[in-house]
């Protein structure tokens, strides 16, 4: 990931739409260490990506349903 922006290159795409429900909860779950700066990045970026933040935003009311708990961040 060091060399490009999203998960297969320099453009958005349905690999980075594949990636973002688990980089998302994967990182609830085990948070991505402090090492892993690009994949920590690309989450970042996910996480700004319009559409996948209005997704995040619409789901919080549900956030307790998530069977292990969901941290009070993103």
């Amino acid at each position: 990931m060091a060399d490009r922006e999203w998960a297969a290159g320099p453009s958005f795409s349905l690999a980075d739409c594949a990636a973002a429900p688990s980089l998302f909860y994967a990182d609830w779950t085990h948070p991505i260490p402090g090492g892993l700066t690009h994949l920590k990045a690309c989450r970042a970026r996910l996480l700004a990506w319009p559409s996948f933040a209005r997704a995040v935003d619409e789901a919080r009311p549900y956030r307790s349903y998530f069977p292990l708990g969901a941290p009070h961040r993103d």
